[in-house]
């Protein structure tokens, strides 16, 4: 397994821009009991409208193909293990002689195509909704925010497709999508970013994984995506997601006056909004894909503060 380059990420060792103390985002905009953030957006006419956005019936699945190969933040690793249980020196169970394959997984589920919920981030020991992790987070499971709370997700989607807003093929890393740049792009593309929205950003950066030249390092080490003014644009519009073709969504090295994952901080303590990552949107792009019905369910692992998953987009 590849794992993570660290040296963007200490070279921008610097203060958080929000002071760990604040307290005003602790209190869910929900209510004190609330586990869910956003996907409380997700209703019965949103949905119905999502499924009105498909027109020609074409599926894209957004999931990347994960191995021991792909490329990780440390120290996550995956292995995945075939055997025959008690067949080995057997023809098969009883005369039919049935045999069968099981897998064993070992691993982490912050891998690949994943969701972050809402126990993945926090400030100073302090999650969404003020949730103290001394509180709920066990070693055998989150007791509070797991994912497997999380309702199916059903919205609407738009793209923004950054690699061709800024003119390159590839996003230089470091990049930020702020407020000016990310209401820039709806604009060019003629869509508009609206509340419940799941949100994604296309940057070319999963050719660095299997394009024609590929350079896995450098796609774990550092990466284009959101700052600090374009998370707090998209939070002032009630969005439901955020997600991006990169491993963590926001721009590394990190901007100055931004802290260490203060984007992560901003979008799900703060403000309930699920984190989508490695997220491949190039088949979208293709087909100018801006507008479409996004649709995800998962294993519901009790207590997951992560999830491998493979999102599908409609249109």
């Amino acid at each position: 397994m590849r794992t993570f380059g660290l040296a963007a990420v200490g070279a921008a060792m610097i203060a958080l821009a929000t002071p760990a103390v604040a307290q005003d985002w602790t209190n869910s905009k929900w209510g004190p009991d609330d586990e869910i953030g956003a996907a409380n957006l997700i209703t019965a006419q949103s949905v119905a409208a999502a499924a009105k956005l498909v027109t020609t019936g074409k599926a894209y699945s957004l999931g990347i193909i994960v191995d021991s190969n792909t490329p990780a933040f440390p120290p996550r690793t995956l292995s995945v293990t075939i055997l025959q249980p008690n067949q080995i020196e057997t023809t098969g169970l009883g005369p039919t002689k049935t045999t069968y394959n099981d897998d064993i997984f070992m691993g982490w589920l912050g891998i690949g195509s994943q969701i972050d919920g809402l126990g993945h981030i926090g400030i100073d020991h302090v999650y969404y909704n003020g949730f103290m992790d001394s509180e709920f987070a066990k070693a055998d499971g989150l007791t509070k925010l797991g994912l497997e709370k999380l309702p199916p997700i059903v919205a609407r989607g738009v793209l923004l497709d950054m690699a061709a807003f800024y003119g390159q093929e590839i996003v230089e890393e470091g990049t930020q999508y702020n407020r000016e740049e990310i209401i820039a792009a709806a604009e060019n593309q003629g869509v508009e970013i609206r509340e419940g929205d799941v949100v994604l950003f296309h940057s070319g950066w999963l050719n660095l994984l299997d394009g024609p030249n590929p350079d896995p390092k450098r796609y774990v080490s550092t990466e284009p995506g959101l700052g600090k003014s374009g998370a707090e644009y998209l939070v002032g519009l009630n969005v439901l997601a955020v997600g991006a073709d990169t491993w963590g969504v926001e721009a590394v090295p990190f901007g100055d006056g931004v802290g260490i994952f203060e984007i992560h901080q901003i979008l799900i303590p703060m403000n309930g909004i699920y984190i989508l990552e490695n997220m491949d949107t190039r088949e979208m792009v293709k087909d100018e894909a801006w507008e479409f019905m996004f649709t995800l369910g998962f294993g519901r692992l009790r207590g997951a503060v992560q999830q491998i998953i493979n999102p599908i987009a409609i249109r």
